[in-house]
Protein backbone atom coordinates (compact mmCIF):
# COMPACT_ATOMS: atom_id res chain seq x y z
CA UNK A 1 0.00 0.00 0.00
CA UNK A 2 1.44 3.34 -0.74
CA UNK A 3 2.04 5.81 1.98
CA UNK A 4 -1.05 7.54 1.48
CA UNK A 5 -3.46 4.40 1.32
CA UNK A 6 -1.61 3.02 4.39
CA UNK A 7 -3.14 6.26 6.33
CA UNK A 8 -6.79 5.15 6.32
CA UNK A 9 -5.61 3.26 8.79
CA UNK A 10 -7.28 -0.20 10.50
CA UNK A 11 -9.76 -1.93 7.76
CA UNK A 12 -12.80 -0.32 6.79
CA UNK A 13 -16.31 -2.23 7.17
CA UNK A 14 -17.66 -0.52 3.98
CA UNK A 15 -21.17 0.45 2.93
CA UNK A 16 -21.65 0.68 -0.70
CA UNK A 17 -25.08 0.51 -2.21
CA UNK A 18 -26.25 -1.76 -5.34
CA UNK A 19 -26.01 0.77 -7.36
CA UNK A 20 -21.98 1.54 -6.47
CA UNK A 21 -21.95 -2.52 -7.25
CA UNK A 22 -23.71 -2.56 -10.22
CA UNK A 23 -20.79 -0.17 -11.21
CA UNK A 24 -17.87 -1.59 -9.67
CA UNK A 25 -18.54 -5.05 -11.16
CA UNK A 26 -20.60 -4.27 -14.44
CA UNK A 27 -23.54 -5.98 -13.19
CA UNK A 28 -26.20 -6.17 -15.00
CA UNK A 29 -29.98 -7.51 -14.08
CA UNK A 30 -29.51 -10.90 -15.70
CA UNK A 31 -26.33 -11.61 -14.34
CA UNK A 32 -28.17 -10.77 -10.75
CA UNK A 33 -31.18 -13.32 -11.19
CA UNK A 34 -29.28 -16.13 -13.04
CA UNK A 35 -28.65 -17.87 -9.56
CA UNK A 36 -26.79 -17.49 -6.36
CA UNK A 37 -24.39 -14.67 -5.64
CA UNK A 38 -21.30 -14.32 -3.13
CA UNK A 39 -20.27 -10.80 -1.96
CA UNK A 40 -17.37 -11.76 0.23
CA UNK A 41 -16.55 -9.51 2.28
CA UNK A 42 -19.62 -7.80 2.74
CA UNK A 43 -18.98 -5.69 4.75
CA UNK A 44 -21.97 -3.19 5.41
CA UNK A 45 -23.03 -2.80 2.02
CA UNK A 46 -26.75 -2.30 1.42
CA UNK A 47 -26.36 -4.31 -1.52
CA UNK A 48 -27.54 -7.66 -0.70
CA UNK A 49 -30.38 -6.11 0.97
CA UNK A 50 -31.51 -4.15 -2.25
CA UNK A 51 -30.42 -7.42 -4.51
CA UNK A 52 -32.97 -9.81 -2.45
CA UNK A 53 -35.80 -7.13 -2.72
CA UNK A 54 -35.22 -7.27 -6.69
CA UNK A 55 -35.32 -11.27 -6.50
CA UNK A 56 -31.64 -12.03 -6.29
CA UNK A 57 -30.23 -15.00 -4.03
CA UNK A 58 -26.93 -13.10 -2.37
CA UNK A 59 -25.20 -14.39 0.68
CA UNK A 60 -22.85 -12.05 2.29
CA UNK A 61 -19.50 -12.93 3.82
CA UNK A 62 -17.34 -11.08 6.82
CA UNK A 63 -15.96 -11.60 9.88
CA UNK A 64 -17.74 -9.27 11.83
CA UNK A 65 -20.77 -10.57 11.09
CA UNK A 66 -19.93 -12.58 14.22
CA UNK A 67 -20.39 -9.74 16.48
CA UNK A 68 -23.01 -8.66 18.40
CA UNK A 69 -25.08 -6.84 16.56
CA UNK A 70 -24.63 -3.10 18.54
CA UNK A 71 -21.03 -3.48 17.92
CA UNK A 72 -20.97 -4.26 14.12
CA UNK A 73 -23.77 -1.05 13.52
CA UNK A 74 -21.51 1.28 15.96
CA UNK A 75 -18.48 0.07 13.56
CA UNK A 76 -20.46 -0.22 10.08
CA UNK A 77 -21.63 3.80 11.16
CA UNK A 78 -18.28 4.63 12.96
CA UNK A 79 -16.45 3.48 8.89
CA UNK A 80 -18.64 5.23 6.99
CA UNK A 81 -17.93 8.43 8.81
CA UNK A 82 -13.83 7.53 8.62
CA UNK A 83 -14.08 6.90 5.24
CA UNK A 84 -15.50 9.85 4.27
CA UNK A 85 -13.32 11.70 6.26
CA UNK A 86 -10.39 10.40 4.44
CA UNK A 87 -11.74 11.33 0.91
CA UNK A 88 -12.05 14.83 2.70
CA UNK A 89 -8.60 15.13 3.32
CA UNK A 90 -6.99 13.18 0.61
CA UNK A 91 -9.16 14.83 -2.12
CA UNK A 92 -6.52 14.40 -5.01
CA UNK A 93 -6.78 10.90 -4.85
CA UNK A 94 -9.97 11.11 -6.10
CA UNK A 95 -12.27 11.61 -8.82
CA UNK A 96 -15.44 13.45 -7.93
CA UNK A 97 -17.69 12.52 -11.00
CA UNK A 98 -19.89 9.56 -9.05
CA UNK A 99 -19.98 11.76 -5.79
CA UNK A 100 -19.73 14.85 -7.00
CA UNK A 101 -18.82 16.20 -3.57
CA UNK A 102 -17.91 14.96 -0.38
CA UNK A 103 -21.12 15.53 1.19
CA UNK A 104 -22.65 13.65 -1.77
CA UNK A 105 -19.93 10.83 -0.89
CA UNK A 106 -21.24 10.91 3.22
CA UNK A 107 -24.54 11.10 2.46
CA UNK A 108 -24.40 8.17 0.56
CA UNK A 109 -22.15 5.78 2.39
CA UNK A 110 -24.51 6.77 5.30
CA UNK A 111 -28.02 5.71 3.52
CA UNK A 112 -26.02 2.42 2.50
CA UNK A 113 -25.14 1.49 5.80
CA UNK A 114 -28.29 2.46 7.45
CA UNK A 115 -29.96 -0.10 4.76
CA UNK A 116 -27.63 -2.53 6.35
CA UNK A 117 -28.50 -2.11 9.46
CA UNK A 118 -32.24 -2.19 9.12
CA UNK A 119 -31.49 -5.12 7.09
CA UNK A 120 -30.13 -6.88 9.93
CA UNK A 121 -33.65 -7.00 11.92
CA UNK A 122 -35.47 -8.49 9.18
CA UNK A 123 -35.07 -11.70 7.24
CA UNK A 124 -33.06 -13.34 5.55
CA UNK A 125 -30.27 -12.18 8.14
CA UNK A 126 -29.47 -16.17 7.53
CA UNK A 127 -27.51 -15.09 4.56
CA UNK A 128 -25.39 -13.19 6.38
CA UNK A 129 -22.24 -15.59 7.12
CA UNK A 130 -19.81 -15.11 9.24
CA UNK A 131 -16.16 -16.57 7.76
CA UNK A 132 -12.68 -15.17 6.82
CA UNK A 133 -10.85 -15.23 3.72
CA UNK A 134 -8.84 -17.40 2.59
CA UNK A 135 -11.43 -20.30 4.08
CA UNK A 136 -15.07 -20.42 3.04
CA UNK A 137 -17.65 -22.68 4.39
CA UNK A 138 -19.51 -23.32 0.97
CA UNK A 139 -19.05 -26.68 -1.44
CA UNK A 140 -17.42 -26.48 -4.75
CA UNK A 141 -19.36 -24.22 -7.64
CA UNK A 142 -22.01 -22.99 -5.32
CA UNK A 143 -22.22 -19.51 -6.92
CA UNK A 144 -23.19 -18.60 -10.06
CA UNK A 145 -20.59 -15.39 -9.20
CA UNK A 146 -19.06 -14.00 -6.97
CA UNK A 147 -17.79 -10.67 -6.47
CA UNK A 148 -15.16 -9.31 -3.61
CA UNK A 149 -14.59 -5.30 -3.32
CA UNK A 150 -12.16 -3.28 -1.68
CA UNK A 151 -10.24 -5.80 0.23
CA UNK A 152 -7.29 -7.46 -2.06
CA UNK A 153 -5.31 -5.36 -3.70
CA UNK A 154 -6.65 -2.46 -1.27
CA UNK A 155 -4.21 -3.13 1.93
CA UNK A 156 -0.81 -4.34 0.53
CA UNK A 157 0.64 -3.14 2.95
CA UNK A 158 -0.68 -6.27 5.44
CA UNK A 159 -1.95 -8.77 3.01
CA UNK A 160 0.90 -10.19 1.15
CA UNK A 161 0.99 -12.19 -2.24
CA UNK A 162 0.40 -15.01 -0.90
CA UNK A 163 -2.61 -14.23 0.91
CA UNK A 164 -3.91 -13.03 -2.44
CA UNK A 165 -3.37 -16.18 -4.24
CA UNK A 166 -4.68 -18.28 -1.78
CA UNK A 167 -8.09 -15.97 -0.96
CA UNK A 168 -9.03 -15.58 -5.21
CA UNK A 169 -8.24 -19.34 -5.34
CA UNK A 170 -10.83 -20.24 -2.52
CA UNK A 171 -13.01 -17.60 -3.67
CA UNK A 172 -12.51 -19.33 -7.32
CA UNK A 173 -13.28 -22.68 -5.90
CA UNK A 174 -16.90 -21.63 -4.70
CA UNK A 175 -17.87 -20.17 -8.05
CA UNK A 176 -19.41 -21.89 -10.99
CA UNK A 177 -18.97 -18.67 -13.13
CA UNK A 178 -16.55 -15.95 -12.86
CA UNK A 179 -14.81 -13.86 -9.80
CA UNK A 180 -14.57 -10.32 -10.46
CA UNK A 181 -12.85 -8.13 -7.88
CA UNK A 182 -12.65 -4.32 -7.67
CA UNK A 183 -10.54 -2.15 -7.28
CA UNK A 184 -7.28 -2.67 -8.72
CA UNK A 185 -5.93 0.18 -6.62
CA UNK A 186 -4.99 1.42 -3.06
CA UNK A 187 -6.79 4.38 -1.23
CA UNK A 188 -3.62 5.90 -2.16
CA UNK A 189 -4.49 5.54 -5.98
CA UNK A 190 -1.88 2.97 -6.21
CA UNK A 191 -2.02 0.30 -8.67
CA UNK A 192 -1.36 -3.28 -6.43
CA UNK A 193 2.25 -3.66 -7.42
CA UNK A 194 2.37 -7.45 -7.58
CA UNK A 195 -0.82 -7.83 -10.07
CA UNK A 196 1.35 -9.08 -13.12
CA UNK A 197 3.23 -11.63 -10.29
CA UNK A 198 -0.27 -12.71 -9.03
CA UNK A 199 -1.82 -12.90 -12.44
CA UNK A 200 1.60 -15.66 -13.36
CA UNK A 201 0.85 -17.78 -10.15
CA UNK A 202 -2.65 -17.73 -10.91
CA UNK A 203 -2.56 -18.94 -14.10
CA UNK A 204 0.19 -21.75 -13.24
CA UNK A 205 -2.64 -22.99 -11.07
CA UNK A 206 -5.61 -23.24 -13.44
CA UNK A 207 -7.41 -19.64 -12.97
CA UNK A 208 -7.49 -17.50 -15.98
CA UNK A 209 -7.71 -13.43 -15.17
CA UNK A 210 -8.50 -10.76 -17.15
CA UNK A 211 -8.49 -6.86 -16.64
CA UNK A 212 -11.40 -5.14 -17.80
CA UNK A 213 -12.60 -1.43 -17.83
CA UNK A 214 -15.62 -0.30 -15.69
CA UNK A 215 -17.78 2.97 -15.73
CA UNK A 216 -17.39 3.66 -12.05
CA UNK A 217 -14.47 5.59 -10.74
CA UNK A 218 -13.87 6.99 -7.16
CA UNK A 219 -10.88 6.71 -6.33
CA UNK A 220 -8.36 8.11 -9.55
CA UNK A 221 -7.48 5.29 -11.58
CA UNK A 222 -9.68 2.92 -9.54
CA UNK A 223 -11.92 1.79 -12.98
CA UNK A 224 -10.60 -1.84 -13.39
CA UNK A 225 -11.48 -5.26 -12.24
CA UNK A 226 -10.21 -8.06 -12.06
CA UNK A 227 -12.10 -11.30 -13.46
CA UNK A 228 -11.14 -14.96 -12.80
CA UNK A 229 -12.02 -18.36 -13.88
CA UNK A 230 -10.97 -21.64 -13.24
CA UNK A 231 -9.90 -23.15 -16.93
CA UNK A 232 -12.27 -25.02 -18.36
CA UNK A 233 -15.39 -22.52 -17.56
CA UNK A 234 -15.92 -20.57 -20.72
CA UNK A 235 -19.69 -20.26 -20.01
CA UNK A 236 -21.22 -19.52 -16.48
CA UNK A 237 -22.95 -22.51 -14.94
CA UNK A 238 -26.36 -21.58 -13.38
CA UNK A 239 -26.87 -23.36 -9.99
CA UNK A 240 -29.69 -24.01 -7.88
CA UNK A 241 -30.84 -21.00 -5.58
CA UNK A 242 -29.67 -21.19 -2.13
CA UNK A 243 -33.40 -20.93 0.13
CA UNK A 244 -33.90 -18.36 2.05
CA UNK A 245 -34.79 -18.08 5.28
Amino acid sequence: MSEAGAGVGEMLISARSLAEYRGMFDLTDAELLSGAVLDCPGGAASFAVEARALGAVVVSVDPAYAWPAPDLVRRARDDATRASRYSLDHPEHFVWTWFPTTGDHLRERTEACERFVNGLVGPPRSLNCSACLPHLPFADATFALVVSSHLLFVYADRLDVGFHVEAIGELARVSAGEVRLFPLVDPGAVTYPELDELRTILAAGGIDSEIRRVAYETVRGGNELLACRRKGQEQPLVVPQLEQT
